[in-house]
């Protein structure tokens, strides 16, 4: 790419937003020009604004530390700008819709963090390496909107991604029926464990959302586009319990799977897993893992704490598959919650986005 991307960050000052500042700090293709909060933020720099309240462990990249805040409400101000923006505002489901539909009409895509238009029928929520293809709906989003160039995209939930892979990497035999609980991390809720002590030594048996999120968002990302929308998947139907555990990075998963076709062996399914690759692997995507998933041969893995930053965090971990005697096979997933789960898969979609040409330069 010649010329970089000029890119505004919505909901800058937040864990997500924050993740979103050190993903794309020295990013191949993007160049912050914007950040932006609520109005109270507005004016300050951004070390100023998160002042005793910068959640990560690396320090504020340089190149950000003295940017001064806009007001997020300032929709044309902010499109003038910058060519597209990543989206992680902390707001009601309904405002969320209605300042990223805004963005989009001023024609300024967005690449969301957010779960309040991961079912509107024509905004494609995608996983790269899984559904690339999802995209194409875009083209009927700009017709309801109005618009040439602007539309939203979204990424899914974080608790999926431990998961999902292994079910796209054995699609030829057909799972269709799954039981999954999810044990994560409380950088989930945008905390860390001074901002929530009760966590230390404790497991909370409910994360509100969360269960529904985790049965219904895998049938979006295996569905198909029809009549300019995507039509979710029937299969696998699957049965979720979430648990937040006091871990700070990294959602682990146990899954249970039935399959109609039997695969050959443990062996094939391994080699489905460690060979499953996408059009991020193929075109060399800035943030692309080259290995999207790995599976690990010891009974211990995948542990959080040797596994969840593989790849830069960008990469799906897999173990212990073996057969269950109610279901056929039983697996371990493991995957960083904030970075493949959150601003990382947000940036690489809005990546594959700029490969396939919905996302362009507005001058």
């Amino acid at each position: 790419m010649q010329k970089k991307l000029r890119v505004g960050i919505l909901g800058a000052t937040g864990m997500v937003g924050q993740r979103f500042i050190q993903v794309l700090h020295d990013h191949e293709w993007f160049d912050i020009k914007v950040i932006a909060a609520s109005p109270n933020s507005k004016g300050k720099t951004y070390a100023e604004a998160v002042e005793g309240r910068w959640l990560l462990d690396e320090e504020i990249p340089a190149n950000v530390r003295d940017m001064k805040l806009h007001d997020v409400n300032d929709v044309s101000g902010i499109a003038d700008e910058v060519d597209f923006v990543f989206s992680a505002v902390n707001m009601t489901k309904d405002e969320i819709k209605a300042i990223e539909e805004a963005y989009a009409k001023s024609e300024t895509p967005v690449v969301s963090n957010n779960s309040a238009h991961r079912w509107t029928p024509d905004v494609p929520m995608i996983i790269p390496e899984i559904n690339p293809e999802h995209a194409e709906v875009i083209h009927a989003q700009r017709k309801r909107l109005g618009t040439s160039r602007g539309f939203i995209a979204v990424k899914p939930n974080c608790s999926i991604q431990s998961y999902a892979p292994a079910f796209a990497a054995w699609r030829e035999y057909e799972p269709y029926e799954a039981i999954v609980t999810t044990y994560q991390a409380i950088s989930g809720a945008g905390k860390n464990f001074k901002t929530w002590p009760e966590m230390v030594g404790n497991v909370i048996p409910f994360i509100g959302g969360e269960e529904e999120k985790s049965e219904k968002e895998p049938l979006r990302i295996f569905g198909h586009i029809e009549g300019g929308e995507i039509v979710p998947a029937k299969e696998p139907v699957i049965s979720a319990q979430c648990v937040r555990i006091p871990v700070l990075y990294g959602h682990t998963a146990a899954a249970f799977v039935k399959f109609r076709k039997a695969p050959q062996s443990k062996e094939v399914l391994i080699e489905k897993l460690n060979n499953f690759k996408g059009v991020p692997q193929e075109v060399g995507l800035p943030t692309a893992p080259k290995q999207f998933i790995k599976y690990f041969e010891e009974d211990n893995r995948p542990q959080v704490a040797l596994d969840v930053n593989y790849e830069r965090g960008m990469g799906v971990t897999i173990g212990r598959l073996r057969p269950d005697n109610i279901y056929d096979w039983k697996f371990i997933g493991l995957s960083h919650n904030t970075l493949r789960g959150a601003a990382g898969g947000a940036v690489e979609c809005a990546e594959l986005l700029v490969s396939q040409k919905y996302i362009e330069p507005k001058e």
